[in-house]
């Protein structure tokens, strides 16, 4: 659980070393991304999903890309926005596909169970 504590973390740096528009200061604080983004997927992430079924039907499966940048937008404002600025909604959604991708770069490399 440690190891994937840091992999996310790692994760979480690359992605906002990659991104203007995303700033974490100091760099310890991405440790809380990844907890707190982890926390939010698991708990409130899953009740919108069901919420916006409709949409989503909509929309092809897109509103899912909105949900993420959501996702992110909240973990910001739970930690701080002096800790964790993401300065927009599109910047929130490309941070949750970027994410998504290093992280799973990141745990294919390191860790052999995924």
């Amino acid at each position: 659980m440690l190891a994937r504590l840091i992999l996310s973390t790692v994760a979480v740096l690359i992605t906002a070393f990659l991104m203007d528009s995303v700033k974490i200061t100091p760099w310890w604080v991405a440790t809380v991304v990844a907890v707190v983004l982890g926390a939010i997927n698991t708990f409130i992430k899953p009740v919108i999903k069901l919420l916006s079924i409709p949409v989503n039907i909509v929309t092809l499966g897109l509103f899912s890309f909105v949900i993420n940048g959501l996702m992110v937008l909240l973990c910001a404002k739970i930690i701080g926005e002096q800790y964790f600025h993401v300065e927009s909604l599109w910047a929130a959604i490309l941070f949750s596909i970027i994410l998504a991708i290093v992280n799973w770069v990141i745990h294919k490399m390191f860790d052999p169970e995924k």
